[in-house]
This record gives structure tokens, C-alpha cells and sequence, in this order.
């Protein structure tokens, strides 16, 4: 009993140096913001600052339009998501409870696509999208993404979780597909459909390339193109540059700690029977 308490005593402190590394770069971001430059620099560094000093935010709101920017990848991120949930959904029902030839086939063809890798594709949708005159545009920054397999594969196997039974049911009353997938199977497929929320609109936020190669206007930049700004080939302030990082990841991270449970339940949801 000893040695059992002994040992989990010991994995408690592992995690706990883990962590503590894991949230040493964040915490001192948020730190760094009300530094003066003099305190940033010092060595050894400081972790504390003596004051809140307030210049560096004002640096990053005269030299770049920060809230231009978050609007920007707000709105990219929210219909990005909202395109990938409902293709997603709509695509994973059909997989999951309608009947067709070739669907085992067709479904392997789809997550086939997880394996190619997105700079494969980033050309031809660079291509389709400047045919289609929407570069400096928000379709061109949401429509190439509006559908995953990813999502689709989620969905799908939260779907087959569901009773058969229920299904059944719901046939013999005169239930549509349309009904089962609106009214049933949608409110009980809530942690699913947060968990593909929260991680789309996350990966849509730290996007960095496909916006920096079709944006080219202040107006449309994201977040991610934003801090890059704040960098000069002369001389960089870091304490600026962490100030306009603290700025972009605040939304990330309270989009993570209010959808935290729902992304922990929608991904164990079914490791546990019984």
C-alpha cells in the first residue's frame, strides 16, 4: 500500500513539473505585456514586472490594426466552423444510417483524403480561387475548408454509437430521415458536434499560410499575418511582439476553458461501456 502511494505521489509531481513547463511560455506572455522594455531585457530574465506598464499594448494598437484583425479571423473562423459541422453532420448521417451501393468503398475513398497532405492541394485551390476572383476575400479564405473528412469520421462513429433501436423506432412511427437527423440525432449528438466545433474553429484561427497567400490588403489579414507585421528586418521589439501574441491568444484560450468539458466529452465519448 505503501509503495502504491509511493508511486502515485511520484507521477502526481512528474505531471505536476509537466505542467508547470507546459504553462511557463504562456503565463509569462501574459506577464511580459506590462513590462517596460528595460524589464524585458534584463538578465537574468524577470518574470514579474514591477508595474503595469501599458505602452507596449499601446505599440501594437498605433502599428498594426489589431481588432481588424481579430474581426477578420473571428468571422473566417466561425463560418469555417459552421460549414464543417453541418457539411460534416449531413455527410456522416448519410454513412452512418442510410443504405446505398458502394458506401463502404465510397467511405474509405473519402478518409482516403486525411493522408494528402493540404500543401499538395494548396496550388489548385490557389488557382480555383483566383479563377473565381475571390482572392483578398472572405469566400476565399472559408469556402476551400467548409468540408473535412476529418469531421466526417468524428461524426460517423458518435452516429453509430446511438441505438439501433431508436432508429427503428422512429421508421415505425413515419419518421423521415430529414426528422430523425434534426430532431434526434443532432440534440443527442451535442459533445460531438462541440468537440468538431471547438477544434475546427481553433485550427482555422492559427491558420498562417493559405491567408498570407491570398491576402493582400490590411483589411483581410488574420491574426496569425498580424503578429508577422509587428516583426521589422531593423530591429524588433519582442515585449511588443509578445503583447500582440497575448492579444491573439486570448480568445483561444477562453474558447478553450468554456469548451473544455464538451471537447473531453465528445472525445471519450464511447471509450467507456456500461
Amino acid at each position: 500500500m505503501k509503495r502504491r502511494t509511493l508511486s502515485n505521489g511520484l507521477v502526481y509531481i512528474l505531471l505536476s513539473m509537466i505542467g508547470v513547463c507546459i504553462l511557463y511560455p504562456i503565463l509569462y506572455t501574459f506577464l511580459a505585456v506590462f513590462m517596460t522594455p528595460d524589464e524585458f531585457s534584463q538578465y537574468p530574465p524577470k518574470i514579474v514586472p514591477s508595474e503595469l506598464y501599458m505602452g507596449s499594448l499601446h505599440a501594437v494598437l498605433d502599428l498594426i490594426p489589431v481588432g481588424r484583425f481579430i474581426v477578420n479571423s473571428f468571422i473566417v473562423s466561425t463560418l469555417v466552423m459552421a460549414g464543417q459541422v453541418l457539411t460534416g453532420s449531413m455527410a456522416a448521417y448519410a454513412f452512418a444510417f442510410i443504405s446505398f451501393k458502394g458506401k463502404a468503398f465510397w467511405f474509405a475513398v473519402f478518409m482516403s483524403t486525411l493522408m494528402i497532405p493540404w500543401e499538395v492541394t494548396m496550388i489548385p485551390n490557389f488557382l480555383l480561387i483566383k479563377s473565381f476572383k475571390w482572392l483578398d476575400s472572405y469566400p476565399g479564405l472559408v469556402v476551400p475548408f467548409l468540408a473535412s473528412a476529418f469531421g466526417v469520421f468524428l461524426l460517423r462513429q458518435f452516429f453509430l454509437q446511438l441505438p439501433k433501436e431508436l432508429f427503428e423506432a422512429a421508421r415505425m412511427d413515419g419518421c423521415g430521415h430529414i426528422r430523425y437527423f434534426l430532431y434526434i440525432t443532432l440534440p443527442l449528438s451535442k459533445p460531438a458536434l462541440a468537440t468538431l466545433s471547438v477544434y475546427v474553429f481553433l485550427n482555422t484561427w492559427n491558420m498562417y499560410l493559405w491567408p498570407l497567400l491570398i491576402t493582400n490588403t490590411a483589411q483581410m489579414r488574420t491574426v496569425q499575418i498580424g503578429i508577422s507585421m509587428l516583426q521589422f528586418q531593423d530591429s524588433t521589439a519582442w515585449n511588443v511582439v509578445l503583447c500582440g501574441v497575448a492579444l491573439v491568444l486570448l480568445p483561444s484560450l477562453l474558447l478553450i476553458m468554456f469548451g473544455l468539458k464538451y471537447l473531453v466529452r465528445g472525445l471519450t465519448a464511447g471509450a467507456v461501456k456500461g
